[in-house]
């Protein structure tokens, strides 16, 4: 599956979650994408839920941006070549615990370590009930 088609089958997954919050406040939204909570509530959201385990090692993760709005991508075409190989995804922060990873003939973006998205304050600061709008590079991109 490419990254593209996961975003945008997650967006879904997103929309139903969001759409049984309607009548809460953004406070109360956000609070609910808690992973603690969403472990619980919303097994089906992500596959490690069932594993119990968290994409990133931290207290209070926030899963509300799963996906960072600042990971850039192009699933196989690339954004050009660097040493002969394909630069398929990066961050356009340059997050400082942001790294790469390179396969044969490919460099990745690798946000394991970061875990900007996935704190309250910055999730207030880009909030919007519509999560592709806050993904809205996404389609620009692809």
């Amino acid at each position: 599956m490419s990254y593209r088609s996961w975003t945008l089958k997650h967006a879904k997954k997103h929309e139903i979650i969001v759409q049984k919050l309607k009548n809460r406040t953004v406070d109360e939204i956000i609070e609910y994408f808690l992973y603690d909570n969403m472990i619980i509530n919303e097994p089906e959201f992500c596959p490690l839920y069932k594993q119990k385990k968290k994409c990133h090692d931290m207290e209070d993760l926030n899963c509300y941006l799963c996906a960072c709005p600042n990971f850039r991508f192009k699933d196989e075409v690339g954004f050009k070549e660097v040493n002969g190989k394909k630069l398929l995804s990066f961050c356009s922060i340059n997050s400082k615990k942001g790294s790469v990873f390179k396969t044969e003939d490919a460099i990745h973006q690798d946000c394991s370590n970061c875990t900007i998205p996935h704190k309250d304050k910055y999730i207030k600061k880009h909030f919007n009930l519509d999560w592709k709008l806050i993904m809205k590079d996404i389609e620009k991109e692809n």
